[in-house]
């Protein structure tokens, strides 16, 4: 089978990660910086970043409206962290001037789970991921604060270094029968995927096969 061609956006943030998770994960994987080198791909990785400086970037490289564009029209995409961030409909905690992408129907809260030096580990029950708990990054990472009733909660946490929740039913489910089933932090609406953490500094490459799975379906 030809491996799909899955492009990494290189303007800011853990782009070499990502390109070696794809590569591992089954794909053939290309740095974009350029408008036309979004031509001719399957899918597109929105990395981990600051959601701030890369809207900047998209915009100043011209490459804000063709990726809207592409996306409207059905680009797979994934985004981490601040991938995320762009791939949603509404921020809380955005800067005045930020704009995102958008496309999934999500509230997502800037830095939610605190500063650099809050970042931490931990290990994520993600739907749609077989073979056990995911370990994942939190770098001064987001989490959904509201998802709409056509998005997919792949995985929730509680707190930090706790285990957690996958849900693979659309939000407004019941998730866990606990008071408190944890902070939204990986979602799915169609052919767009987000997480909070960065499964590409982990060594472990089943959230970008998952992700590989989509871009073929």
């Amino acid at each position: 089978m030809v491996k799909p061609v899955i492009g990494v956006l290189a303007l800011q943030g853990d782009v070499r990660e990502h390109v070696a998770a794809l590569e591992a994960a089954g794909a053939r994987a290309v740095t974009v910086r350029r408008p036309a080198e979004l031509g001719g791909l399957d899918g597109l990785v929105l990395p981990g970043g600051e959601s701030t400086t890369i809207d900047k970037l998209l915009r100043i490289f011209e490459v804000y409206d063709p990726l809207r564009a592409a996306i409207t029209a059905g680009l797979p995409v994934y985004g981490s962290c601040a991938g995320m961030i762009l791939l949603a409909d509404r921020v809380l905690g955005a800067t005045h001037d930020q704009q995102t992408l958008g496309g999934m129907d999500v509230t997502v809260r800037r830095n939610a789970f605190g500063r650099q030096v809050d970042s931490f580990e931990s290990s994520v029950e993600m739907a749609g991921v077989p073979g056990g708990p995911v370990p994942a990054a939190f770098i001064r990472a987001p989490w959904v604060e509201e998802a709409g009733p056509g998005v997919q909660v792949l995985a929730r946490t509680r707190h930090r270094g706790a285990p957690t929740v996958a849900a693979g039913a659309a939000e407004g489910s019941t998730a866990s029968a606990d008071a408190d089933p944890g902070r939204i932090v990986a979602v799915r609406q169609g052919k767009l995927l987000a997480t909070s953490f960065h499964p590409e500094i982990t060594g472990d490459a089943r959230v970008h096969e998952l992700f590989v799975a989509i871009v073929k379906e």
